[in-house]
């Protein structure tokens, strides 16, 4: 099944070939969960601070319980500082 990975920031050198603009679009199994994706292409954990689902949040407790489904958009930013 085709879902869409986008990563901001200091995480968007973790997408492979083929990006355009900090996204891509993968096949992927249809057993594939949020942590399975992010760890498939090797994104440090513990620098996902923000991650949406089709625009909604998902803590760091459930992302390895949510499955990935057809069309879904998965979008991760590392933690930001700012003044």
């Amino acid at each position: 099944m085709q879902v869409t990975l986008k990563l901001f920031a200091s995480l968007s050198p973790c997408l492979p070939p083929g990006a355009v603009r900090n996204k891509v679009d993968l096949e992927v199994d249809s057993n594939t969960t949020i942590l399975g994706l992010l760890d498939s292409h090797h994104v440090p954990r513990e620098k996902c601070h923000l991650v949406l689902l089709n625009g909604v949040f998902h803590a760091p407790e459930e992302r390895d319980k949510v499955a990935l489904k057809e069309g879904d958009v998965l979008a991760v930013w590392p933690p930001v500082a700012g003044g």
